[in-house]
């Protein structure tokens, strides 16, 4: 069931009345995600494209939303397009350097208005309460300042960036005081020195700095587009910091994907939890990445552990598996496979290798005409048990699943039943199973059918 939870205010039908059970599912879905979320700091970044974005004033709304769920949050926006257009209007021509502008005395004027004008705009949106108005009670209390300390980028290969800087300090201490006491935080892109100077900055460089300075939970970064895509135009649901550090050397990717992902590579590198890239072009995605299962953007996620690997199974893994799954076939949890068998099905296989051995792996069975995958496998080895190893097999297969196309996902289990139920499996019957399943289930094994829908 497909059900539109953002639709812009333009663009609601007044004469329809919504279902009761999309309202019953909506919040039943979202529950988990509103306990998680309660309590935990975000930064959320905005550059200067999402605040002249039609979808700029449901993003605030939802941004109110979240502050009422208990989400601390920090906002970070950005004036790189205002600027852009401050600059023009004075033809005053301005370079860019690895990406980051030259700002002259003569742009620094341009800068400093457009950011001001931009903080302006983002407290008055705040600041929104009528009755007819996804603001109406939010009640918010925003404070800026003077929190980034900064000191000019300098001389780089003969280039003099003059008042362009890089950021020396985050005041965690005044920030956190102001969360704890229920304010919004509000930081733009320039930083002042301790001799009294302006500095521009990048905003995902205050981004990622302040995310890693108050150790919080998530990096929400808004773009031009839904996230991160590979060669193909695909887009990249989920990538880990080993996985998304090729894309800082592929030529193909745009100057505003290369500052997000260097971003994102910062934060993840210094244990911020997630970092998330959304659109905002498209309505709701702040709450449809939050509060879905399945979100709508590109996840980063931190290696659990930074000598570990999961990747796909190879012929030479069949060894390590073998080792791995015996203890669990002779106690009778795993049915027995043979090393041809095992051999076979080596390509259905995803492992974790870790201290050079296979300490988890994890297989996926699908069949493509019920658009249904068998899990079937999923092993961790008892001395990495306390990683959360097995929900990330359980992440990465359910991915490839999705990417097959299937629509469920079932599992046979006769002792670790709970531990699926806990992570949203459903009780099923074996006449539920795809045809092909039910002719080689094992009735005397009499193993308890389980199936998640993704």
């Amino acid at each position: 069931m497909k059900i539109d939870i953002g639709t812009p205010n333009s663009a609601i039908d007044r004469t329809r009345q919504p279902r009761h059970e999309d309202y019953t599912f909506i919040f039943r879905q979202s529950s988990p995600y509103i306990h998680a979320h309660r309590g935990k700091t975000f930064i959320i970044m905005l550059p200067g494209e999402a605040l002249n974005s039609e979808q700029f004033v449901n993003i605030v709304g939802d941004i109110a939303l979240l502050s009422s769920l208990g989400v601390r949050m920090v906002l970070v926006h950005g004036a790189r397009s205002q600027i852009n257009s401050h600059l023009a209007n004075r033809n005053i021509s301005t370079e860019f350097y690895r990406g980051y502008r030259i700002t002259t005395s003569e742009c620094l004027t341009s800068v400093t208005e457009a950011v001001a004008s931009q903080r302006v705009k983002l407290e008055s949106q705040l600041s929104m309460g009528l009755i007819n108005s996804p603001m109406h009670g939010a009640r918010m209390r925003v404070v800026s300042g003077n929190f980034v300390t900064a000191r000019p980028f300098g001389v780089i290969d003969g280039v003099d960036f003059q008042h362009t800087g890089e950021i020396r300090r985050i005041d965690q201490q005044a920030i956190t005081q102001l969360l704890d006491t229920g304010y919004i935080v509000l930081l733009s892109c320039l930083g002042y020195s301790t001799t009294g100077e302006i500095f521009n900055l990048l905003t995902e460089d205050v981004a990622s700095h302040a995310a890693m300075a108050l150790d919080a939970e998530k990096l929400i970064m808004f773009s031009s587009d839904t996230g991160l895509r590979d060669s193909d135009g695909k887009l990249l649901s989920t990538l880990r910091p080993s996985e998304i550090r090729g894309y800082l050397d592929d030529h193909q990717q745009t100057p505003e994907k290369l500052r997000l992902i260097k971003a994102a590579v910062a934060v993840c590198d210094n244990d911020t939890v997630r970092t998330h890239i959304i659109s905002h072009n498209e309505d709701g995605t702040l709450l449809r990445e939050l509060f879905t299962r399945q979100g709508c953007g590109t996840l980063i996620t931190r290696d659990t552990h930074a000598y570990e690997q999961l990747r796909s199974a190879n012929i030479h893994d069949v060894g390590g598996i073998l080792i791995l799954i015996a203890p669990l076939e002779e106690r009778g949890v795993l049915v027995h496979r043979s090393r041809k068998q095992l051999e076979r099905e080596i390509n259905m296989f995803t492992v974790i290798v870790g201290d050079g051995m296979i300490i988890g792996c994890a297989s996926l069975h699908p069949y493509t005409e019920e658009h249904e995958a068998e899990l079937a496998c999923l092993v961790v080895h008892p001395n990495y048990r306390n990683g959360n190893r097995g929900d990330l097999l359980l992440e990465h297969i359910e991915q490839k699943a999705q990417q097959l196309g299937m629509d469920k996902l079932f599992v046979l289990t006769t002792q670790t039943a709970h531990w699926f139920v806990e992570r949203g499996f459903s009780p099923a019957k074996v006449a539920d199973l795809p045809l092909e399943k039910q002719a080689t289930y094992n009735r005397p094994r009499n193993s308890r059918v389980l199936v998640k829908q993704l």
